[in-house]
């Protein structure tokens, strides 16, 4: 009878609670592609390069459903050059790598190394290359470094809610000096239909902490990013403007690529762009987009950016691409053609290439 009670409890214990399930996801991007490169003064340049439209990767992503609608995540992806087969010196998971958890009511709270609001911006809505092949907006736009990426950072993104979102990182410095190195993100949007609108801000503090050795004082990097598309079905129209403020707030890709010595970054500049995508033969895609750097300095160094490309579905999981892009620079600017994992070594830039996703 003792025992017969005891087993009741148990399987009445355990109908009422919620047995988690969890799944782990391989996946990733092979990308490869012919790259041409002119104007620098590398000369002409013509090589087999990985990442052109979008990085090559390998991930892997994991759920745990905790029941209640709440489940633990995690990500760890790690980036390699398709041409030669060799990972990225920078670390194993130098891409993402995070851990956390989501709530279908609350968000997600997210704790590692993590894309920042700014550039989830700026691919996500801006830019209609999706900062990739020779019209990347990668080339003008500040999306390098700590722009991109922050390691040590927490992470919360809200639920969406009626069309509304929101997303808000900190990173830690994790320097000896208590704010050298700290970094704050912050993104609102609205979606809705053919619309999508988002504005993102970025502080970013510049000095350098070492135990034992004197602070370097270096300011802070300001980033400020409005974005908008519209969908007409036929067409979809896309808008940015940038303005970028303090040292390091919109380093240069290639600072030397026409001169010997590195060309000096502007700390107060505003970047444009206006694009379009449009559906072609139900396979395709037209790409093009025009950019302004207007630097504000009294170097007064511009650039503008034109750019065209195309990508074709062969299938859910692979497409062909080809693109063109051409800067102008002004007065010593010294901006280059690259694409979505080069930063280029000229002017002028054609790409041709496949990429597959898993």
């Amino acid at each position: 009878m003792k025992k017969t009670l005891i087993s009741i409890a148990v399987l009445g214990a355990m109908s009422n609670a919620a047995f988690a399930q969890s799944n782990v996801t391989i996946y990733g991007i092979v990308d490869a592609g012919l790259v041409s490169e002119r104007g620098g003064k590398a000369g002409n340049v013509t090589k087999v390069a990985s990442g052109v439209a979008s990085t090559s990767r390998i991930g892997f992503r994991g759920t745990e459903d905790l029941g209640g609608g709440l489940s633990a995540v995690f990500l760890l992806e790690s980036g390699f050059a398709a041409d030669t087969g060799v990972g990225d010196a920078s670390g194993l998971f130098q891409r993402q790598s995070y851990v956390g958890l989501v709530s279908k009511e609350a968000g997600s709270l997210t704790l590692g190394r993590q894309y920042t609001p700014l550039y989830n911006t700026l691919v996500q809505v801006a830019d209609p290359f999706q900062a990739g092949l020779a019209g990347s907006a990668k080339n003008l736009f500040s999306a390098s470094g700590a722009s991109v990426r922050i390691s040590n950072s927490v992470n919360y993104k809200t639920p969406t809610y009626s069309g509304f979102s929101g997303e808000l990182q900190y990173g830690v410095g994790e320097q000896a000096k208590a704010d050298a190195g700290r970094q704050l993100g912050v993104s609102a949007g609205y979606s809705n239909g053919p619309l999508n609108v988002r504005v993102a801000y970025s502080a970013r503090n510049n000095d350098t902490a070492t135990a034992g050795v004197p602070v370097v004082n270096r300011d802070y990097a300001h980033n400020t990013l409005i974005a908008a598309n519209y969908d007409w079905t036929v067409v979809k129209g896309y808008l940015a403007y940038a303005k970028d403020k303090g040292p390091t707030s919109s380093p240069i890709p290639n600072p030397t690529a026409f001169t010997a010595t590195a060309v000096a970054a502007s700390t107060n500049s505003d970047t444009t762009l206006i694009g379009a995508t449009a559906p072609i033969g139900g396979a395709g895609t037209l790409m093009a987009s025009y950019i302004r750097k207007d630097d504000n300095e009294v170097a007064n160094r511009d650039a503008d950016q034109w750019a065209l490309g195309y990508s074709h579905a062969l299938s859910k999981r692979t497409s062909t691409y080809v693109a063109y892009a051409k800067i102008k620079n002004k007065r010593g600017a010294s901006y280059t053609v690259g694409n979505n994992a080069d930063a280029g070594s000229g002017d002028k830039a054609f790409n041709v290439g496949i990429k597959h996703t898993f």
